[in-house]
Parts: structure tokens; C-alpha cells; sequence
């Protein structure tokens, strides 16, 4: 895996092309859609990374995979460029930099609320509004389900952990009766 500074040069080279070309989120979209493709088949990765294939076999690969997902061709040229220099191992890492990028580019964070029942749809767009409110961006809210939690919510903005669960209420409750004077 390569670092992350050497991930982010790439990603941020590509949102700037997307930036230009006014199809940052369309380029965002279709990346995660190779990286889900490398993730799902091993042999795809495999034919990809290994130097026992020819340049010309793994571009070919790659414009397969092109018409198949229907990539645009800065994408197409991009995956050529990573599999050029020997990094297309590295597309995983390079996709979720860009995601950050692109995700601090329009002012979007991602959040994750758990709750020990599933939230209706109601409760997850006023949950989305209250953290829009809070952080002053526009949120993108992946719900979880956690029964461990027993009741409340725990939910992640950023890097930032708001926990209102039972299951930590109790403990706090039960670390006070431990320490409290007999």
C-alpha cells in the first residue's frame, strides 16, 4: 500500500480534472465503482497488478472494465495511469482520499448515527438537518442498527463522537457507584 500523502497527490490530481470539467461527482461515483469492482473480483485485481501481464493486456483489462461500468474517459485515462506506474493496487486508498477531497470541496461531511432500532426515514432527515444545523455543511447520514447500544444514539460527524447511548450511560452510572464513598 502506498502512503497516504502519494494517494492524496492522486486523488487531488484527479478532483482537479473533475473540477475542471465540472464532473467531480460523476468521477467520484465511477471511482468508487472500480474500486467496489477490485474488491469484489480477485481475478480482476490479480490480472491488473501482476507484472507477468503485458502493458497491453492490463490496459486491455482496464478498457474492459471501462465499457462494462461505462467510465468516462478521464477515468479511463487515469486508471491507464495507475496501472502504467504500478499503482492501481493502491485505487482503494486513492478513492477514499478522493472522497475526502471532494467531500471538503462542496462543504459535505459524512456521519454515521447507530441506533438499537432501526430509524424510520423521518428520524434520519431530522437527525441529517440537526447535524446540518450543528456543523453548518450539508450532511451525508449512513444510519446503523447496533442492539448493543440497548437505547439512544451514538453518532460519528467527522471525526467527532457524540455518544448518548444507554449501554454508556450505565457504565458511566456504575463507575460512580464504584468509586463512591461506602
Amino acid at each position: 500500500m502506498i502512503d497516504t500523502g502519494v494517494a492524496r497527490r492522486y486523488a487531488r490530481a484527479l478532483l482537479s480534472l473533475g473540477l475542471e470539467e465540472g464532473r467531480h461527482e460523476q468521477l467520484g461515483d465511477e471511482l468508487a465503482a472500480v474500486a467496489r469492482a477490485l474488491n469484489d473480483s480477485r481475478e480482476l485485481g490479480f490480472m491488473l497488478q501482476n507484472p507477468g501481464y503485458s502493458q497491453t493486456q492490463r490496459k486491455s483489462v482496464v478498457d474492459t472494465l471501462a465499457t462494462a461500468l461505462k467510465l468516462s474517459p478521464v477515468l479511463v485515462n487515469f486508471l491507464r495511469l495507475l496501472v502504467d506506474r504500478q499503482r492501481i493496487a493502491d485505487l482503494p486508498l486513492i478513492a477514499r482520499s478522493y472522497s475526502a477531497l471532494l467531500d471538503s470541496q462542496v462543504g459535505r461531511v459524512r456521519a454515521t448515527v447507530t441506533a438499537a432500532q432501526p430509524l424510520s426515514p423521518e428520524d434520519v432527515k431530522k437527525l441529517r438537518e440537526a447535524m446540518a444545523q450543528l456543523t453548518g455543511r450539508s450532511i451525508v447520514l449512513e444510519a446503523r442498527t447496533d442492539p448493543r447500544i440497548l437505547g439512544g444514539l451514538v453518532a460519528q460527524v467527522g471525526a467527532t463522537e457524540y455518544d448518548g447511548s444507554l449501554k454508556t450511560q450505565l457504565e458511566k452510572l456504575r463507575n460512580e457507584l464504584k468509586q463512591a464513598p461506602a
